[in-house]
């Protein structure tokens, strides 16, 4: 087992904290020749960069990348992975370290604060150390990568829910994921969901969300029946990312609630190919890519940094009240759309390889 790494093939491992100098990962793993650049990385880094609205925590970090290692110039000058390790970092530049030391030996409900010290005998209290969301700036970053390695690959992540308030899905539409702070396909919901989290952000609370990510572009055959189930590996990566409490592949829990002859994927041939009538399953069966879209929702809690007072304990044993200043995101789901893309992106990758590696590249 390791705490900071994943992945088999190409594996990911991130560092840094969330009020530390900087942070990053190191993606081991990748082949050689790809194409990849600082600017490529940075599109996805912005997606997921604090600031960018009223709606999430106005913390202003560039989350500038910068590649250290693992790419060189080809013969036409192009820089290009080396198939050697890929040293990925982001500086931290608007840390206000002060904004927590007045809670710092109190446990913020919600927050792994308790658990963290109970574990190592010691925790950054300054946002949450290595606990923080901040660590998931790596994963977009790596994310970023593993999207160039599959070729027709495409991820796409969406806000399918915001506390209460669902999209209607007969109103979605992939283009209007860009022209709204929400990375909301409905722009009918968009519009009520604006108001509604102005009301949770002067209210000084927070709501939930849920995410669904789409790949498309996969081939068939990804994965294997027992221990390295492709769904299996998703749904880890996925429950990975901070304040994720829940996921699902395909129709997910609403399955209960369906026949087996509702949930059965029925099949015909088509052009001499075999289709599926229906994408019940989310692309794979039995832990094996169906060619179909991969198909995955993730729910994420409310954001447990709020100012309304709560009740907790101090580490010394007392119980008190606790307010959490500072600069929060009222919903994390918002920017977790972007962190639920590259993690189903370097999921999908990484048994990509393994499937090559076993079965040879057809």
């Amino acid at each position: 087992m390791s705490y900071n790494s994943f992945g088999h093939m190409l594996r990911v491992t991130t560092f840094g904290e969330s009020h530390g100098p900087a942070l990053g990962c190191v993606v081991d793993g990748c082949p050689p020749l790809i194409p990849i650049s600082e600017e490529e990385i940075q599109v996805f880094m912005d997606k997921r960069r604090p600031g960018q609205s009223r709606f999430t925590t106005q913390r202003r970090e560039p989350d500038t990348v910068k590649i250290l290692s693992g790419v060189f110039d080809d013969d036409t000058g192009q820089q290009v992975t080396t198939g050697t390790p890929i040293c990925l970092m982001i500086e931290n530049v608007d840390q206000r370290s002060k904004d927590y030391s007045q809670i710092k030996d109190k446990f913020r409900p919600g927050h792994a604060d308790f658990t963290y010290l109970k574990k190592y005998g010691i925790r950054d209290y300054r946002g949450g150390g290595r606990q923080s969301a901040r660590e998931t700036a790596a994963r977009v970053a790596a994310g970023a990568i593993a999207r160039k390695i599959v070729p027709d690959m495409r991820v796409r992540g969406a806000l399918v829910q915001v506390g209460e308030h669902e999209i209607d899905r007969d109103n979605w539409d992939w283009d209007e994921v860009d022209r709204n702070p929400f990375f909301c396909p409905d722009a009918e919901a968009a519009a009520v969901w604006e108001p509604y989290l102005d009301h949770i952000r002067k209210s000084g609370s927070s709501c939930g969300a849920i995410i669904e990510v789409v790949v498309d572009g996969v081939p068939a055959g990804l994965g294997a029946p027992i221990y390295a189930k492709l769904d299996q590996d998703l749904a880890s990566a996925l429950m990975s990312i901070n304040a994720v409490k829940g996921v699902e592949i395909g129709a997910g829990f609403k399955a209960a609630g369906l026949s087996g002859a509702e949930n059965a994927d029925e099949m015909r041939m088509e052009d001499g190919q075999p289709i599926f009538l229906s994408n019940h399953a989310g692309g794979i069966l039995g832990g094996i890519s169906t060619g179909q879209e991969i198909i995955s929702r993730f729910v994420v809690k409310p954001t447990s940094s709020i100012l309304t007072p709560r009740q907790t304990v101090d580490k010394f044993g007392n119980d008190t009240d606790i307010i959490t200043k500072g600069r929060h995101d009222p919903c994390v789901g918002i920017r977790a759309v972007p962190i639920g893309e590259a993690m189903a992106a370097l999921v999908v990758v990484d048994h990509y390889l393994l499937h090559r590696g076993q079965m040879g590249e057809k």
